[in-house]
């Protein structure tokens, strides 16, 4: 483990709100998508921020470019771990801020001003969410992600699906839970799904927050991702309502992907 100052840039005024926010990359054998992740972060204006890596042992030399850029990160953990979430779950245990906000390896902040807009412009809030853009592996702007977040997002809105990506949701320290190990694959939807139904207060930017790398763990597992969404549902919502649901998102999601070949 490597501890560092805190990443600190330019000062700038947020009308009295300066939280600190702990953006964190999970990352294993990324070698090849983590240093544009990296650098979308360092290059942030918001001072009040702290920068943490959790890399899963990797072997492929993901560890020489998180070394390459260890002055700018607060802190990074490279040791074996159980999986995605676990290493989430880590990634909120070392963290010491206000906010939460997952920025894995291959995806990117979408300016390097946007806390500075979203913390200038919005009220205090337990959740802030925005929108999501496609990328693929050289960094071209593919579109925006397919659903969309509604204007006002709620708890009980989440019966239509992952309506928000987890790439594009900052979530304070008192509203957020760990990662459930249950699942192997949609552990994020369960985690969304719980920060709203705690949260008081929820903004939605208006912006997009994140640059999502096309692809992902739940694009190779699609309908072992699908059943576990369901059972998430389920969870939360009730067994009926869930599969009422759901039938027909698996089959909207499956006839997209089949056209367009992404999410």
């Amino acid at each position: 483990m490597k501890s560092q100052p805190s990443h600190i840039t330019k000062p700038h005024l947020n009308n009295g709100f300066y939280p600190k926010v702990s953006i964190i990359t999970v990352v294993y054998n990324g070698v090849d998508v983590l240093e544009r992740t990296i650098e979308s972060i360092v290059a942030m204006d918001y001072s009040n921020l702290e920068y943490i890596i959790v890399d899963g042992g990797s072997s492929d030399g993901t560890i020489e470019i998180i070394r390459k850029y260890e002055s700018m990160i607060s802190l990074w953990l490279s040791e074996p771990d159980e999986g995605l979430y676990d290493a989430m779950n880590k990634g909120m245990s070392l963290a010491s801020g206000d906010y939460f906000w997952f920025i894995n390896a291959g995806d990117e902040v979408s300016d390097p001003m946007i806390l500075s807009q979203i913390f200038k412009n919005f009220p205090q809030a337990d959740i802030y969410y925005g929108e999501t853009m496609i990328v693929d592996y050289s960094g071209q702007e593919i579109g925006l992600r397919r659903l969309r977040p509604k204007k006002r997002l709620k708890y009980r809105d989440f019966l239509n699906g992952m309506l928000v990506s987890h790439q594009s949701v900052i979530v304070s320290r008192n509203t957020a839970s760990k990662y459930s190990l249950m699942y192997r694959l949609s552990s994020d939807y369960d985690w969304v799904v719980s920060a709203f139904k705690s949260a008081a207060t929820t903004v939605n930017t208006g912006m997009v927050l994140s640059r999502f790398l096309e692809g992902g763990l739940t694009r190779q597992n699609i309908f072992p991702g699908l059943k576990e969404r369901f059972i998430i549902m389920t969870h939360y919502f009730g067994f009926l309502p869930a599969l009422l649901h759901h039938i027909p998102i698996a089959l909207r999601f499956i006839y997209y992907f089949v056209k367009h070949k992404r999410f």
